[in-house]
């Protein structure tokens, strides 16, 4: 049998997964029943996540509603692609790198970069930068950037990049990134990591329309 933890991160796995047009809509009111039936599992899971989720924000709970898809917001975004940006530098700041952890985080930009699907290159993407700050030993630094990742998720879901500079651009930064670490030059590092989440929010911003 499956733990409560399983089971509610694999309801906020699936709901993740749904937030796009046509599937789970921004505005519109979560249908418990209807996601217990079509996962299979009891309602408790499921609210239990659909809380969890809305710590984040990514939904809301509305008197008399429910649960429901927050709404997108370009200044809500920019703080939250800020903030996330001041995060990994203090993490990358204060992790040590190994010659045996730039070869994982070599093996994880090759898998970036093979990656040949909208789903899989932003989930290659989003791994890429676990493994970046998994040497940082701050663990209540680490969960708030789960937490706010898991938010970022949300807006990055819904948008395709079907614009091959995009990932041009962001697999040249993260190769010049690993070089840097490599060379112990954390300084360009860290400028390089700042300007690899802005230039993500950039993309991101012309994509959402309030």
């Amino acid at each position: 049998m499956n733990s409560p933890n399983i089971l509610r991160n694999q309801v906020k796995s699936y709901l993740l997964e749904q937030i796009r047009p046509g599937e789970l809509e921004v505005g519109k009111t979560i249908n418990l029943a209807h996601l217990s039936r079509k996962m299979g599992i009891s309602v408790t899971p499921i609210r239990e996540a659909l809380s969890q989720l809305e710590q984040v924000r990514i939904i809301k709970a509305v008197p008399n509603r429910g649960f429901v898809i927050s709404e997108l917001s370009k200044t809500e975004a920019k703080n939250l692609y800020e903030t996330i940006s001041q995060l990994e530098l203090m993490a990358l700041e204060s992790s040590l790198f190994t010659p045996e952890f730039i070869q994982v985080l070599r093996l994880h930009q090759t898998k970036l970069k093979q990656a040949n699907t909208d789903s899989g290159r932003l989930k290659e993407r989003f791994e890429f930068h676990r493994v970046l700050i998994s040497g940082c030993t701050n663990i209540i630094l680490i969960q708030l950037l789960e937490d706010l990742k898991a938010r970022l998720l949300f807006y990055e879901q819904g948008f395709g990049y079907h614009d091959a500079s995009f990932y041009e651009n962001v697999n040249n930064q993260n190769e010049a990134l690993i070089q840097a670490i490599e060379d112990d030059n954390i300084p360009t590092a860290s400028l390089i990591l700042k300007m690899n989440w802005m230039f993500i929010f950039e993309h991101i911003e012309n994509r959402i329309e309030n």
